[in-house]
């Protein structure tokens, strides 16, 4: 596998800054499909693939998840294209007899360890929202993941007859470059890491 260029790295990552201020531009749902397409690509542990996505893409929805929010997040994400609530689902191990087939006894492993499963659900939801962040980015999106909001509510409202879990969102849209605050600080490797 060979190294992307520079201006890739740029677009995932060194350039790419969190949004909270949006173009009046909005977002196919053709792009929308490309963006799960991708991003349910990268990896989890033993393909479990626990995330659910629901894309919030017209006023009304936008309007259903605004008790959940914060006060200051109502304008950023009202103003978004879409909002994302990444959620996972805690009977994820009931697909894995087609997804992780050459293991027939995976998916009573979970079943019968209600921990594992919890655990399990929320570690890799969590890595498949990250690879959403990136496949967005890659399509030439801006994101604005958050975490400011109900989770009890979000569910109640959303999730009352499938049993999905929230666990954080995401706008997603093209950003207003020029509202950006300057870029935080990042750790040095010599305080967030060990070579041993």
């Amino acid at each position: 596998m060979e190294t992307i260029d520079s201006q890739a790295i740029k677009q995932l990552f060194a350039e790419a800054r969190t949004h909270g201020h949006w173009q009046d531009r909005g977002i196919a749902a053709d792009t929308l499909r490309e963006l799960y397409d991708i991003a349910v690509m990268g990896p989890t542990s033993m393909n479990t693939l626990p995330a659910r996505f629901v894309f919030i893409t017209t006023p009304c929805a936008k309007q259903k998840l605004l008790p959940a929010l914060a006060e200051g997040n109502h304008e950023k994400t009202l103003s978004a294209p879409v909002t994302v609530i990444v959620a996972h689902d805690p009977k994820f191990f009931t697909h894995l007899p087609v997804l992780f087939p050459h293991m027939p006894q995976a998916e009573q492993m979970f079943a019968n360890n209600e921990a594992l499963a919890s655990e399990t659900a929320f570690r890799n939801g969590t890595l498949q929202g990250a690879w959403l962040i990136m496949a967005a980015r890659a399509l030439g999106l801006d994101c604005g993941p958050m975490s400011g909001f109900d989770k009890t509510k979000t569910d109640e409202i959303f999730f009352a007859e499938n049993g999905w879990q929230s666990n954080f969102l995401i706008n997603i849209g093209y950003g207003v470059k020029e509202k950006l605050h300057e870029r935080g600080k990042r750790l040095s490797f010599e305080q967030a890491c060990m070579l041993i």
